[in-house]
C-alpha cells in the first residue's frame, strides 16, 4: 500500500510476560490482575490524549506488540477494534504458541483480529528450551495450524538462527518445517546478545556456542533461497510474505509512515521527531493520570542527518529508494554522502537503477555495514 500524507499507524506495548526470556531486552512485567488493571485503566487515559492527533489520519494499522499482547482478554482486544478498525485496516496480534488453542483463536478472530505474529523461534525443541521458550515445536506447528483453521487471513511466524549450539541441520529442519505450514509471512534474524538480558551477562561462554561465520551465512543464504523457492519473496532485509500479504505495519516503519505508540516503552514517530514513553509501568501511568505527558525521551533529527538516517532505513526495503522524493522531501544529498554512496556503488553494496537506490545482493549481506557509512557522515 502506498503511502499518503494522511496515513498513520498505532502501536499498543502490552508488557506482560508470564516469564522473560533470557535473550529478551523488551519492557516486560509479570502478568498479575493488579498490574494489567493498572495498565488498562492507563491506556484509556493515553488514548483520549492522543486521539485528537489522529483527527483527519487514516489509521491503516493497528500493532498489538509486546510482551505477551495475548494474554489480554479477548474481550478487551475487542472492544479497542470496535472503536478503531475499519473494514481496510491490518490489526496484528502478536502471540506465542503455548497460550493459543483453537477456541482462543476463534475468540481472537472474532475480536477483530486479522494479523496473528506467532513467536515460534526454532522447530528444534534443544533450541527452545536454550532461549527459554516455553512451548514444543509440536506445539508451535499446533498453533499455525489452528490460526488457519479459525480464519486468519494474515500468519506470521519468527525464526531466529546464529543460536548457541544451533546446527546448519537443525536450521534446515526448522525452515522445512516452517515451509510446510500455511503461514503468508515470515520474519528471521540472528540471536543477538543485547545489554540488560540473561544471556548478555553470560555472554563470554554463550558467544564460543555460536555458530561459525562461514555458518551463520549459510544459514541466511539457505533460508533466503528455501523460502523464496516456496513463494515467500523477501521484501526487506529480514521479513518475507507471499506476495500481496506483506506486513503494512512493520513497513511503514521502513518507510516513515507516521505512527503513535501506547503504553510502557512505547515508540511513535510523529511530525518528523522520534518518542519514547517511560520504561516503567508505574511512572507511565503516574503520568498519564495527573494529566502529563508519559514521553521521557524524544529526537528530532535536523537536516543532514535525517536524510541519512531515513535513506538507511528505507534501504532495508528490497525495492530501494527513490532519491528524488527523498531529495524533495527532506533537502538535496549532501557532497560527503554521494561520495559515500559512489564508494558503496565500486564495492558492490548498492546499486543504482535510474532514480532508485537499491542494496545488491552483496549489500544485503553486509547491509549493517552500508548503513552504519551512510549514517556516520
Amino acid at each position: 500500500m502506498p503511502i499518503t500524507g494522511n496515513q498513520a499507524s498505532l502501536y499498543i506495548h502490552v508488557p506482560f510476560c508470564t516469564k522473560k526470556c533470557p535473550y529478551c531486552h523488551f519492557y516486560v512485567v509479570p502478568d498479575k490482575k493488579i498490574l494489567v488493571d493498572r495498565y488498562l485503566e492507563a491506556l484509556e487515559w493515553e488514548w483520549q490524549r492522543i486521539k485528537p492527533l489522529l483527527v483527519g489520519k487514516q489509521l491503516v494499522s493497528l500493532y498489538w506488540g509486546g510482551g505477551t499482547p495475548s494474554l489480554l482478554p479477548p474481550k478487551i482486544l475487542a472492544d479497542w477494534t470496535s472503536r478503531l478498525a475499519t473494514d481496510e485496516m491490518e490489526i496484528t496480534l502478536e502471540a506465542n504458541p503455548e497460550q493459543l488453542t483453537l477456541p482462543l483463536l476463534c475468540e481472537l478472530r472474532s475480536a477483530g483480529i486479522n494479523r496473528l505474529s506467532i513467536g515460534v523461534q526454532s522447530f528444534d525443541d534443544q533450541l527452545l528450551s536454550l532461549l527459554g521458550r516455553t512451548h514444543s515445536s509440536h506445539s508451535a506447528a499446533q498453533a499455525v495450524l489452528w490460526a488457519a483453521e479459525a480464519g486468519f487471513p494474515e500468519i506470521s511466524i519468527d525464526l531466529m538462527y546464529e543460536i548457541p549450539e544451533q546446527s546448519l541441520a537443525s536450521w534446515r529442519s526448522s525452515l522445512k518445517r516452517a515451509t510446510e505450514l500455511p503461514i503468508t509471512h515470515l520474519s528471521f534474524y540472528n540471536l543477538t546478545f543485547e545489554p540488560h538480558t540473561s544471556f548478555y551477562k553470560h555472554r563470554a561462554q554463550l558467544k564460543k556456542l555460536v555458530p561459525a561465520p562461514e555458518t551463520a551465512l549459510a544459514m541466511l543464504q539457505e533460508g533466503v533461497a528455501t523460502l523464496e523457492a516456496v513463494g515467500l519473496r523477501r521484501y526487506e532485509i529480514s521479513a518475507f510474505a507471499k506476495p500481496g500479504h506483506e506486513a503494512r505495519h512493520n513497513s511503514g516503519y521502513w518507510s516513515y509512515r507516521p505512527f503513535l505508540g501506547m503504553g510502557p516503552s512505547a515508540f511513535s514517530y510523529w511530525e518528523g521527531a522520534r518518542l519514547r514513553n517511560s520504561s516503567n509501568l508505574h511512572r507511565w501511568a503516574q503520568s498519564l493520570e495527573r494529566g502529563e505527558s508519559p514521553v521521557d525521551f524524544s529526537e528530532k533529527l535536523a537536516y543532514p542527518a535525517s536524510l541519512q538516517e531515513r535513506l538507511a532505513v528505507e534501504l532495508r526495503l528490497l525495492r530501494g529508494v527513490h532519491l528524488p522524493s527523498l531529495e524533495d522531501l527532506l533537502g538535496p544529498l549532501p557532497r560527503n554522502l554521494k561520495k559515500s554512496i559512489d564508494s558503496l556503488k565500486s564495492q558492490d553494496l548498492l546499486i543504482q537503477r535510474d532514480d532508485m537506490l537499491q542494496l545488491t545482493e552483496r549489500g544485503l549481506l553486509f547491509y549493517d555495514d552500508v548503513g552504519a557509512e551512510l549514517v556516520s557522515l
